[in-house]
């Protein structure tokens, strides 16, 4: 019965969309007012029922009801029940629901939060969210529907994929599609611009906040699958240039050049054209990872389906909503030009190279990604395009951004003096030499390009203090007046400076870990001995223990140094008897320095030896990365707090002061 109850609502929620679809519209052509607020009542009862048939489909995965397909295909009885829960999303059906879900939920924040917002322009948002909303409905509906019963139930489920059986990757799809989904409500406020012909500093105060939290979320969740891989999948990487890892990569730096493009909106009434391509592009890369992962195009353990015919449908609505909005967008754009003007040298020209660097690295990871999926399609052969090819091309474009980065935001509106900002920085330029030459030092065979990256790094992370200091004046003022000018600087300018340091952070992880990375891989058996990177490891032995739901074979590692403990290493190879799989739960001591990596494989052999594969990663920095990335989404944090950023948000009202009191 429960499962027919989401049925259900997900028929009732597509009739509703529809309404929200066309309605609001009509009301905003007829100036009808009582039309034009049903938007806000159709996006509550839209909510509703999405939320009734995602909570049906958890139920029924908690209950663990095998008469629904879904819940057989991806769950088990013995399964812990965090996991029976994330499998409501383990799979294609259920990430779209998830998908669809998040995607109201926006609607519904714009409707009711959005209280500012000029009626015509958020009847025409949330008319367009509906469209989104009515065209991921009907492809549930009509080809992957989430309810779908079986007849006579099987006696147990095939379970979760046991890659997927993890809290880091539990976590991972709901903030990366709150990220994905989050820059849809960015994309309708776009189109509802582009029909309403108008675009204004307004507009982009609306929009901003929208921006940064979806950028926040997906930040968050693309390093909760990076640090699921890392940790994971045994082989110590943490990015691969995976087609999957780039589609997710990809808005991700649209949404970044978006961010800025919006400010100059906001705040100089400039780069409007720029604002609202960038808006429409970064939801239509989250759509074009939909269709990859979701087409068949690919197999892997990100992609969820191999259904062709779901794909044409997928490319179907991708037609419609990148082809559509860029074809207003090719109507409207003329009469979006304007604003104020701007030197060579200013804030406004340092955020336009910022965005033509992260538009050139978005295309070259697309390049990347797409040309040989196509190569494919059209003769048959196959490659890959992996870590050199980026190495060669999108490296070196974010370098000089981060040259840039550093320069900007000490740059000032419509005219900036750089001579001036360049003196300033000719500490921060000698420090980063000096840092470059020190890593130079003590690993003069390392290579070039990391030295270099190691020095931008701590150009970036200087730069940054190096304004943050002048502007409360640190130094030039007595201390205790620049703790004042601290505490009244606004949240979103903390976010700004923790967030470009935090990217600074990520790039000594990003490096460490990349070019100064030690392995050692042998067949090993109890006894075996090894070195890597100053630490000893002894191979002790494997042992056997039971899980809830697998068999684990847990090997032991001690390490030493220099003849003293250090820790005690235990990597697992577990399997998982339902599913037929197996996986890597790697072991790991981490520091500041460098992470300790172990991992163990099958024996080599059933000989009586009993050897085993073992791999031991000595990895510098890594942890850098997760901090760095950590930073990130607290910059975006603190800019979001800021009141200023919050749409919507009650204005203090000063009451008027008393009359005074005359004296007779």
């Amino acid at each position: 019965m429960i499962p027919e109850i989401g049925q259900f609502a997900l028929a009732l929620a597509l009739a509703v969309a529809l309404v929200q679809s066309v309605l609001p519209l009509m009301g905003t052509a007829r100036n009808n007012v009582i039309w034009m607020r049903s938007a806000t009542a159709t996006s509550v009862l839209l909510t509703v029922l999405v939320a009734i048939a995602f909570g049906a489909l958890m139920w029924s995965f908690v209950v663990s009801d095998f008469t629904v397909v879904n819940v057989a295909s991806n769950s088990h009885s013995l399964k812990p029940m965090l996991f029976k829960v994330a499998a409501t999303w383990g799979s294609h059906e259920g990430s779209l629901l998830l998908w669809v879900l998040i995607l109201v939920i926006f609607g519904l924040g714009v409707s009711l939060l959005a209280q500012n917002i000029p009626l015509k322009l958020k009847a025409r948002t949330l008319a367009v969210q509906a469209w989104i909303s009515a065209g991921f409905l009907s492809f549930m509906l009509f080809t992957s529907n989430p309810f779908d019963r079986v007849f006579p139930a099987p006696l147990d489920g095939q379970d979760l994929n046991p890659l997927l059986q993890d809290v880091g990757l539990a976590m991972h799809p709901p903030f990366l599609y709150l990220g994905y989904v989050g820059f849809s409500i960015v994309f309708s406020f776009a189109v509802a611009a582009l029909i309403e012909g108008r675009v204004d500093p307004a507009w982009a105060r609306w929009v901003r906040p929208w921006t940064l939290a979806a950028w926040v979320f997906l930040t968050l969740g693309i390093v909760l699958g990076s640090w699921w891989a890392y940790y994971e999948l045994g082989w110590g990487g943490w990015w691969f240039w995976d087609p999957v890892e780039n589609v997710s990569f990809m808005p991700w730096l649209a949404g970044t050049a978006l961010f800025h493009s919006a400010i100059v909106t906001e705040k100089r009434d400039s780069f409007k054209s720029w604002t609202i391509l960038l808006a429409v592009l970064t939801f239509s890369l989250s759509l074009l990872g939909t269709f990859v992962v979701r087409s068949g195009l690919l197999t892997s353990v990100h992609a969820f389906s191999v259904d062709p015919e779901r794909g044409i449908y997928i490319l179907a609505l991708l037609a419609i909503a990148i082809g559509g909005s860029l074809t207003l967008f090719a109507v409207r754009a003329p009469q979006m030009e304007g604003g104020g003007l701007f030197a060579p040298i200013s804030r406004e020209a340092g955020l336009l190279i910022n965005n033509l660097l992260l538009a050139t690295a978005t295309a070259t990871v697309l390049f990347g990604t797409l040309y040989p999926l196509l190569l494919e399609a059209v003769t048959g052969e196959k490659i890959s395009v992996g870590p050199p090819y980026y190495n060669v091309s999108f490296v070196p474009i974010m370098l000089v951004l981060v040259l840039v980065m550093g320069i900007g935001p000490l740059l000032s509106w419509k005219r900036a003096d750089l001579r001036g900002v360049l003196d300033r920085l000719k500490w921060v330029a000698g420090l980063s030499l000096l840092a470059a030459l020190a890593v130079w030092y003590l690993d003069t065979g390392g290579p070039a390009l990391a030295v270099l990256s190691i020095g931008l790094a701590a150009w970036l992370l200087g730069a940054v203090l190096t304004e943050w200091a002048g502007r409360i004046r640190l130094g030039e003022v007595p201390l205790a007046e620049s703790m004042r000018r601290a505490r009244n600087l606004p949240r979103a300018h903390y976010g700004m400076v923790v967030a470009h340091a935090g990217l600074a952070v990520c790039m000594i992880g990003f490096v460490g870990s990349s070019a100064w990375k030690s392995e050692v891989v042998v067949f090993a058996e109890p006894g075996t001995e090894l070195e890597i990177a100053g630490f000893d490891v002894r191979f002790e032995g494997v042992e056997d223990l039971r899980g809830p739901n697998y068999l684990s074979r847990m090997g032991t590692l001690t390490v030493t140094r220099n003849g003293s403990y250090v820790t005690t290493l235990r990597p697992e190879r577990r399997a998982y008897p339902v599913a037929g799989s197996s996986t890597t739960e790697s072991a790991i001591r981490t520091t500041l320095a460098g992470d300790l990596y172990a991992s163990i494989q099958e024996p080599a052999s059933e000989d009586e030896q009993g050897r085993w594969t073992l791999r031991i990663l000595y990895e510098p920095l890594v942890v850098w990365i997760w901090i760095g990335s950590g930073l990130l989404a607290l910059g975006g944090v603190l800019s979001l707090s800021d009141r200023r950023l919050r749409v919507g948000a009650p204005r203090k009202r000063t009451r008027p002061a008393p009359a005074p009191v005359v004296a007779e």
